[in-house]
């Protein structure tokens, strides 16, 4: 394997940052990448932010899937001030690489880079690749070295830190994955979190709705998206906690596409009965099965966004708020044909339950326009909402 260095701060992590690994790895014939985040760059010394672990969780969370890049954390180890020299001594026993390792120094560290500790020893042992960072030209370099050609990107951890701070567009600046962690964790001086109420993060979150790309068609999972996002909104509209309808309208049909036999192997994990209905069509154990696979891979313990998850097919007289509004947001999501006009416009109902009460209505006529059976707790839902209104109507 041949090996290329980058070091730096990574104080956080950025495009820039991946796009000139990308370029060692294009244009120079390198196998990997080793991405080197310091405990304490010397030429930062009084960069602040973020801590270690936070950096190195960021790096960590920004390559998935990516073989060609790797993550050394011996400096972090180390702690304390750490000298590229000490670090590649280090790296050159532990990986062996296939000749010299490359090092890829941006041509705003080069300038002085005649004053590192151990320069020349620096230079023996492995090949200097000089990036453009500062200028479009090839700025002089007086000692053996390869040039990367790459363009300059305007970024730079600093700005992205600044623009945080200033509260400017940044979240598309830096990887998807160290994003979620600068909103977790309010890094660089942001904001209020966007936690759940039961703590559930964004990180957490995004990791499940990567999962669930994974497990069903993209069209099926566009509509899932779709029901997430009309979900929080339902939600934000009438109190509930907007995360964690995000969430359960994401893992609502994350088993659809599973075959008949595993939706009942993970139904039977729920230690409720099948019913005369879902055994005549097994299909609509998917609810039932995304509720337990939420529980038992994802380790999602609400009751909420579980019951949410569950009775989404079948409504019930026992759901609550949230399973309510992810009911209702699956019914009339903007991907959804036939829906009525006037149910698009949730804002205009001045209650959860009168929207809710209105999307059953227009989904148990469209079933028995199709006469589709109804399930027996759907029906006994129908029984308590008409009797509701008949009293509301009679008082």
């Amino acid at each position: 394997m041949k090996f290329a260095i980058l070091g730096g701060s990574f104080n956080p992590i950025h495009m820039g940052h991946l796009f000139l690994a990308d370029a060692a790895l294009s244009s120079l014939g390198y196998d990997r990448v080793i991405l080197v985040p310091a405990y304490t760059s010397p030429f930062k010394l009084d960069a602040q932010g973020a801590s270690a672990k936070d950096r190195l969780d960021m790096l960590i969370a920004s390559i998935p899937a990516d073989s060609r890049l790797t993550i050394e954390d011996g400096e972090i180890r180390r702690e304390g001030v750490s000298y590229t020299i000490d670090t590649i001594k280090d790296i050159l026993e532990r990986y062996r690489p296939e000749g010299k390792p490359g090092l890829i120094l941006g041509d705003d560290l080069a300038r002085d880079f005649h004053k590192w500790r151990s320069a020349a020893e620096i230079v023996s042992l492995t090949d200097i690749i000089i990036a453009h960072r500062l200028s479009a030209e090839d700025l002089p370099f007086p000692f053996p070295h390869k040039r990367l050609g790459n363009e300059i990107m305007e970024l730079s951890s600093g700005k992205v830190r600044d623009r945080i701070r200033n509260g400017e567009a940044w979240s598309y600046l830096v990887p998807q994955g160290a994003r979620l962690i600068i909103e977790d964790r309010l890094l660089y001086g942001l904001g209020e979190p966007v936690k759940s109420r039961d703590g559930i993060s964004l990180e957490l979150i995004a990791g499940i709705e990567n999962a669930v790309h994974t497990m069903i068609s993209p069209s099926r999972f566009l509509h899932s998206r779709n029901v997430a996002l009309l979900a929080e909104d339902l939600c934000r509209r009438f109190g509930i906690d907007p995360p964690s309808g995000y969430l359960a309208g994401i893992a609502h049909d994350m088993c659809k596409s599973f075959s008949e036999e595993e939706l009942i192997r993970l139904t039977k994990q729920d230690g409720q009965s099948v019913s005369k209905l879902e055994k005549k069509k097994p299909s609509l154990l998917h609810a039932r099965s995304a509720a337990v696979l939420l529980r038992e891979r994802f380790g999602i313990h609400n009751k909420d966004i579980l019951e949410a998850v569950r009775l989404h097919t079948m409504a019930d007289t026992e759901m609550g708020p949230l399973a309510r509004a992810v009911f209702i947001a699956d019914k009339i999501e903007v991907s959804r044909e036939h829906v009525s006009p006037g149910l698009r416009d949730f804002r205009s109902f001045a209650s959860l339950d009168a929207l809710f009460a209105a999307v059953l209505d227009e989904t148990v006529a469209y079933l028995r326009s199709r006469e589709l059976s109804l399930s027996k707790g759907t029906l006994r839902l129908l029984e308590v909402i008409k009797g509701e209104a008949f009293e509301k109507n009679k008082g």
